[in-house]
């Protein structure tokens, strides 16, 4: 009979070892790892002699006359956006964020609006007793909602007592690092357990059709703690995201095998809970300094959603060896590659300048697109020339210094008409595209020095009436 071994697993990111050592090699935490049983393990039934397979039907490509999965609309707009269009009935998803950054003001929000529509819903906390959390239901006015509670951490329980009575609609395990099953010999929280235990409740959301929500915790760099293989079993991984100091969150998705990714809801954090911002551009754009130099506003897109942000750039003589380069909310080598095509082909100097560029609202953007404000904030920064208050800027900047053409240009332009703008500067290339709205006047650019030149040889435009935005 073959010997069974052990193997050592780090706790952080599920990474497999043959022997102990201090420091995970794959994450590179300490402590994070510890000896498990191979008895649990993926294939370990195939040493004790598994049964024998059976035979199951398979199905054909070929489309068919069967209707797309239904849908369970919450009714909280942001939420259901991010989601395709609302729950999936029998999938499963994984929310994760922060401590305290309100994922369980969330959740439960969702819980009570989902309810009030008639339909079972079980919120399963492991993390806090059942009066805590009817006591933040009734913070949020929620109090009499027909929600049903447990607090209860064994998968085997919470399965069995879920199967009973009529199926529900919607499952929140609240969280998963802290459910255990005892057919895994592992402590609560370890990879092992987590990775069984989300096993058990995915299969159950496919077997019964109720959707699960599980959340998780994250670590210090914002991934979500534990396997990520977790990852790879949901159907949908959205992360729920927000600065210390600020009412501001977000609701980004990561995956979403039914919808569309990198949808974002935008809410604010209230006395009442979370409150759906409708329009989020006039939310960042609310405190925009118009004759400040330094600033630009970009026309974004997050997903299918437009939105207008505001990049502050300050560019300072520099005392040090080395300039400082401080990004908030934008790729810090991004910004050093268009520092480095705006010296070699617009002839601006930076070089001997301190910079620093962020990204107003506590939005974190990720496009190229973005490029093109990010320069035009920077040159108006070090010339001490304030832009246009009623212009916008989007364009991908090349490493020859062509601006090149990016994606939605009409739905962008669209979106900054709606909010009063009356230029923007494009890349040239999305000029021949005839869906940008008549209020607008677009000026096409083909290369960064042109920019640099329309900056430093025009003056700034008249501000615009206060309230603009709103």
């Amino acid at each position: 009979m073959a010997k069974s071994q052990a193997s050592f697993v780090c706790q952080n990111c599920g990474a497999v070892t043959s022997r102990w050592q201090g420091r995970c090699e794959a994450c590179g935490e300490w402590n994070t790892i510890i000896e498990e049983s191979a008895a649990s393990g993926i294939g370990a039934q195939q040493a004790a002699g598994a049964r024998k397979g059976r035979v199951f039907d398979l199905a054909s490509l070929a489309a068919t006359d069967r209707p797309a999965p239904p849908r369970i609309l919450t009714g909280i707009n942001e939420l259901d956006r991010v989601t395709g269009g609302g729950f999936v009935a029998g999938s499963a998803l994984l929310l994760g964020g922060e401590p305290g950054i309100g994922k369980s003001t969330l959740l439960i929000q969702a819980c009570a609006a989902l309810a009030a529509k008639n339909r079972r819903v079980v919120y399963i906390s492991g993390e806090e007793a059942v009066d805590q959390v009817r006591l933040r239901a009734c913070r949020l006015g929620l109090g009499q909602s027909p929600v049903e509670l447990a607090a209860e951490t064994s998968v085997e329980d919470i399965v069995a007592t879920l199967s009973r009575g009529e199926r529900p609609s919607l499952v929140i395990i609240d969280s998963i690092q802290t459910m255990w099953s005892s057919v895994i010999e592992a402590a609560p929280g370890t990879v092992g357990q987590v990775r069984g235990a989300a096993q058990a409740l995915i299969r159950f959301a496919k077997m019964s059709g109720a959707a699960v929500i599980l959340v998780g915790h994250v670590t210090k760099d914002g991934q979500i703690a534990g396997p990520r293989v977790v990852e790879h079993m949901v159907d949908a991984v959205l992360s729920f995201e927000g600065e210390g100091g600020r009412d501001l969150r977000l609701l980004r998705g990561v995956k979403n095998r039914f919808g569309p990714t990198d949808e974002i809801g935008v809410f604010e954090m209230t006395g009442r809970g979370l409150a759906e911002v409708a329009n989020p551009s006039s939310l960042f754009l609310s405190a925009r300094d118009e004759a400040a130099p330094g600033a630009a506003v970009f026309a974004g897109m997050e997903g299918s959603r437009p939105l207008l942000v505001e990049f502050q750039a300050l560019v300072a003589p520099s005392t040090l060896g080395t300039p400082r380069r401080a990004v908030v909310g934008w790729d810090a080598s991004r910004l050093s590659m268009i520092v480095a095509v705006l010296e070699t082909h617009a002839g601006i100097k930076l070089g001997q300048h301190d910079i620093y560029l962020s990204v107003a609202g506590g939005l974190r953007v990720r496009e190229p697109a973005a490029d093109l404000a990010a320069a035009a904030a920077l040159i108006s920064s070090l010339s001490n020339i304030a832009l246009a208050a009623d212009s916008v800027y989007f364009g991908e900047i090349a490493l020859s210094g062509v601006i090149r053409s990016v994606a939605q240009g009409p739905a962008r332009l669209k979106e900054a008409a709606k909010l009063g703008f009356r230029h923007a500067t494009i890349p040239a290339a999305a000029e021949r595209e005839d869906a940008a709205p008549k209020s607008i006047a677009a000026k096409p650019m083909r290369h960064i020095s042109g920019l640099a030149a329309d900056i430093g040889s025009k003056p700034p435009r008249t501000a615009l009436r206060s309230g603009r935005h709103g």
